[in-house]
C-alpha cells in the first residue's frame, strides 16, 4: 500500500473512515475495523472528514518508535497534518502540545514543576480527603445515584481547580464548555465559541493572579508573564489546556473503570479486597491500557520519508496513532482483550510516548489510585442500578466514557 492509493477514486472509496463507529455490543473494545487493519499490517490508510487519507499506525512497537522519532512533527500548522476538525483562529491560539521543539519544550517547561512525581505525591492527603468527602455525601444521600455527577466528575474537577487556582464554583461553566470542545459533532463555530469563552475566562483569572498572586499554578504562570517569559495569551491558553485535560479524561476513567470492574466481578473483588499497594498500582495501569479513553488517536505529519516494514510514509503525509489498538496489540500484551489486574501493563501508550507524552500523567495516576483503592472498599456492595444495555456511552466525543452511571448499594 503506497500513497498512490489517494489517486484512485475506486481505491479511495474503499478506505475506511476514521474514527470508525464502535461496536455497541463491545463498548470496552476497539472498533472491529481497527482490529482488522491491525491484523492486516503495520500501516493502513484511513479517510478523514476533509477527504485526506493519512496513515494509521496499527501496532504497538511501531507506535512507540514513531512517536519518539524526531522526523514526526506534532505541528498542527504544517501542511499534511491530519486535523480532527477545521483549524480556526490564528497560530497564537494553538496549544503547545501541537508544536515542535524548541517552542514546545520552552512552553512545556513553564508548567512541568507542579506535575513532577514528588510534587504530586505530596497531594495524596488532599486528594484522599476529596474522595472520602464525596463518598460520605453519596452514602448520606438518596440512592440510586449517578456516579458521574456525584463522584467521577467532581473528583478531578476539585483537584485541578485547587492546583490551578480556579474557583470550583465556576465548574458548571468550564465543564459545559469543555464538553463542547471535545464533542466530535460540534460545529467549528460551536467549538471556537466554547474555546473563546474558556479563553476569556482564563484571561480574567490571569489578570486576577497578576494583581494578587497566590501559590497556585496560574499564579506561577502570571509570574512568568511579569518576567517577560510568557505572553498573557500564552499563559491563558496553557490554562485552558490544563483545565480541560485536567478533569475530562480522569473523570471518564473513573466512571468507565468502575463500569468495567462491575462487569468483571472477579477483578473487582481482587481490587476491593487487597491491601497491597502494588496490586492497586497494577490495576491502574491495566485499566488505562484496557479502556483507552482518547479515541481520535495522536496525530503527526512526517518531515522525511520513513520506511516501516517495506512501506514508506512520505514526507508531508499525515500519520495517526490509535492507542486503543496499540494497547490491544497481542505482541505487546498477550491475550489483550482480557482485563487482568495482575498484568504488568506499565508500558502501555495511554499517555503517549516521547517528548509529547502526557504532562499530567503522575496526577492522573494518583487520582485513579486513590479512587480505585477507596470507592469499592468503602462501598463493597456497589452495583449498577440499571441494565448494562441502558448505559449511555460517549460515542460522539473524542474523550470516551459514559454520560451517566446509575449505581446503588
Amino acid at each position: 500500500m503506497t500513497s498512490t492509493v489517494e489517486n484512485s477514486t475506486e481505491d479511495a472509496a474503499a478506505i475506511p473512515e476514521y474514527p470508525m463507529a464502535r461496536d455497541a455490543k463491545c463498548p470496552f473494545d476497539p472498533p472491529p475495523t481497527l482490529r482488522d487493519l491491525q491484523q492486516e499490517g503495520p500501516l493502513a490508510k484511513v479517510r478523514l472528514w476533509d477527504g485526506s487519507t493519512p496513515w494509521l499506525v496499527t501496532r504497538y512497537a511501531d507506535q512507540r518508535a514513531l512517536l519518539a522519532d524526531p522526523r514526526m512533527s506534532a505541528d498542527i500548522t504544517k501542511p499534511g497534518y491530519p486535523k480532527q476538525a477545521p483549524l480556526s483562529g490564528d497560530s497564537s491560539s494553538v496549544s503547545f502540545i501541537l508544536m515542535d521543539d524548541p517552542e514546545h519544550a520552552r512552553l512545556r517547561r513553564m508548567v512541568t514543576a507542579p506535575f513532577t512525581v514528588k510534587r504530586v505525591r505530596a497531594m495524596r492527603p488532599a486528594i484522599q480527603g476529596i474522595v472520602d468527602r464525596l463518598i460520605d455525601d453519596m452514602l448520606a444521600g438518596p440512592k440510586p445515584v449517578d456516579l458521574v455527577e456525584a463522584f467521577a466528575l467532581p473528583v478531578p474537577s476539585l483537584v485541578i481547580c485547587e492546583l490551578l487556582g480556579v474557583p470550583y464554583s465556576d465548574h458548571d461553566f468550564f465543564q459545559d464548555n469543555s464538553k463542547t470542545v471535545i464533542k466530535r459533532d460540534a460545529s467549528p463555530e460551536q467549538r471556537m465559541a466554547a474555546l473563546g469563552e474558556l479563553g476569556a475566562y482564563l484571561h480574567r483569572l490571569m489578570d486576577d493572579k497578576l494583581a494578587e498572586p497566590g501559590e497556585d499554578l496560574l499564579s506561577g504562570l502570571a509570574g512568568r508573564v511579569k518576567a517577560g517569559e510568557l505572553t498573557k495569551n500564552e499563559a491563558a491558553q496553557m490554562g485552558v489546556l490544563l483545565l480541560i485535560a485536567g478533569h475530562e479524561t480522569t473523570a471518564n476513567m473513573i466512571a468507565l473503570g468502575t463500569l468495567a470492574l462491575l462487569e468483571h466481578p472477579d477483578q473487582l473483588a481482587l481490587l476491593r479486597d487487597t491491601d497491597d499497594p502494588a496490586l492497586v498500582d497494577s490495576a491502574v495501569e491495566e485499566l488505562l491500557r484496557y479502556l483507552h479513553i482518547t479515541h481520535n488517536g495522536r496525530r503527526r505529519v512526517a518531515l522525511e520519508d520513513i520506511k516501516i516494514d517495506g512501506q514508506v510514509i512520505r514526507a508531508g503525509e499525515g500519520v495517526i496513532f490509535p492507542n486503543d489498538i496499540g494497547n490491544r496489540d497481542p505482541e505487546a500484551f498477550p491475550d489483550p482483550d482480557r482485563l487482568d489486574l495482575r498484568r504488568d501493563a506499565r508500558h502501555h501508550v495511554a499517555f503517549g510516548f516521547g517528548v509529547h507524552q502526557c504532562l499530567g500523567q503522575p496526577l492522573a495516576r494518583l487520582e485513579l489510585n486513590i479512587v480505585y483503592s477507596t470507592l469499592y472498599r468503602r462501598i463493597p456492595t456497589l452495583r449498577l442500578a440499571t441494565e448494562f444495555d441502558n448505559i449511555p456511552f460517549k460515542h460522539d466525543g473524542s474523550v470516551y466514557g459514559v454520560y451517566e452511571l446509575p449505581v446503588t448499594w
